[in-house]
Order: C-alpha cells, then structure tokens, then sequence
C-alpha cells in the first residue's frame, strides 16, 4: 500500500530526525542574547521555505492560459490549501501576514538584528541571485550552502524531488524542549516574544493537524506506484535533513563562539 511507503521513508530518515530533535542546540540557547543568534540564522531557513513551497506551487498549479483542467486535482488542491495557510495566515490581531513576516516581526519585537535579512531580500528585489545576494551580505557560510541545497532542489525543476524536500524536511522537527525554552525567556524578558511563541504555535499545529498529513497525501499522489519516484523522493528528502543538520550546526557553533566572546568581555570588565 502507498501508506506503507510513506512509512519507510520515514523508517530511513529516522537517523537525521533524531539527531535535529536531540541537537545540543537547545542545551545551549539559554538567555534572549542567544536566542537572538538562532533567530537571525534560522530566519534565512524560514525564508527559503516559502520559495519551496511557491516553486512547488507553480510546478503542480501554475498559471496556464487559456486554461484546462489539470491533471491531477488532489495535488493541486493540496498545496493550494498549504500555500493560503503558509502565505496569509491569520495574525493575533485578525489581519493576515505570511510565516516569513511574522516571524521578521518576532525578530524586531526582541530586539534581533533584521538589517542582514532585509539587505539579503532587497538585492533579491533588485533581480540579484540567490547565491549572490547572500555572498554580497555576508550571510554565514552553513546558511549559504542551506540555501544552496534549496535552490540546486528548485533549480532541477524535478516535481518530486522538491515535494518531497518540503515534505520530509518541514519544520515539524523544532522539539517540544524548545517552546519550553521560548516560554521561560518570553517570561524573563516581559512578552517580548508573544509573537515568536505564536509563530511556534501556529507552526506546530498547522504542521500537526493540516500541512504535514496534506504533504503526504501529495507525494502519495505525485509517486504512485512508481518505484521510481519513491527513491528520488526518499534521496531527496534525505539531502534536505543533511542540509538542515548542518545549518544547526553551524548555529550551534556561533552561540558558542558569542558565549565564549561574551564571557571573556565579561572578564576583561572585572
């Protein structure tokens, strides 16, 4: 049955998924500073997966004219639902913001730095490439090649490669350690991240409840009973949680570096 071949690519990335749910990341994210850190890496990922999500949009129900009836309506159907939820989502407030923007207002309500992220999408404004733009703005080599994996995914043009990069890659990965985090320092620091706890909260229940099932019934669709496409699919996913795995890494290892910067900065003080 097709479910059972959902099943075993689970059953393979089961390595990868374990070792983003029990990242020494979360150990180490441990006053708002650090945070901040997280924040201004992870917010290139958040990003990119809305190019992800359009690309694949555009290859399964792109703008046709005149216009006939599609080939297969489930798949369209689907990441249409994905992408209204992804891209207008109600706020707090009753209007609609995209992920990404919500998420760039939780920057900005505690204080993380968005001048790297906005120069990084004026050049893309201005028609400069990916690559370019964030070479141009300094963006931090593990993001980089994050981006890189994406776009080489976008670029190949290849349905199901991209379906399943942002099928098996989602963000459903974030554990529930790190809202425990979120909330005490959202307490420590008087609501400053009300907004990032609602982005955590949407994202998980979105991700639980409605896109992460709607993504598989889309790659049920997409493979079939092709054996084929089935291994693209698992190769695909595989790359995309190697590539996140080394962009927390590389997270990690600059709130290390800030730690370290900070507690020597201290010692000069005393």
């Amino acid at each position: 049955m097709t479910v059972s071949k959902i099943s075993k690519v689970n059953a393979s990335l089961q390595t990868q998924r374990t070792a983003l749910i029990n990242h020494p990341i979360y150990d180490n994210i441990t006053t708002l500073r650090e945070l901040k850190i997280f924040m201004e890496h992870h917010v290139y990922a958040v990003w990119d997966f809305m190019s992800l999500l359009k690309s694949l949009q555009k290859q399964l129900a792109g703008p046709v004219m005149p216009w006939l009836p599609p080939d297969n309506r489930t798949a369209i159907r689907l990441i249409n639902e994905i992408v209204l939820g992804e891209e207008s989502d109600e706020t707090p407030d009753g209007k609609f913001s995209s992920h990404f923007e919500l998420y760039l207002q939780s920057m900005t309500d505690c204080g993380a730095n968005v001048a790297a992220i906005n120069e990084f999408l004026n050049l893309i404004r201005r028609c400069v490439s990916v690559r370019e733009a964030a070479a141009q703005t300094n963006v931090p080599r593990s993001v980089r090649m994050f981006l890189d994996n994406t776009f080489d995914t976008i670029e190949s043009q290849q349905t199901i490669r991209i379906a399943a990069a942002f099928t098996f890659g989602r963000e459903d990965l974030l554990p529930a350690i790190f809202e425990k985090i979120v909330d005490r320092l959202n307490l420590q620091n008087h609501g400053k991240l009300d907004n990032f706890r609602y982005y955590l909260n949407r994202h998980i229940e979105l991700d639980a409840e409605h896109h992460g099932p709607m993504a598989e019934r889309m790659i049920e669709s997409l493979c079939g009973d092709n054996a084929s496409n089935w291994q693209l699919a698992k190769l695909a996913a595989r790359d995309a949680l190697q590539a996140r795995l080394c962009l927390w890494d590389g997270m990690h290892q600059q709130i290390q570096i800030a730690r370290l910067s900070h507690q020597e900065s201290f010692s000069l003080q005393s």
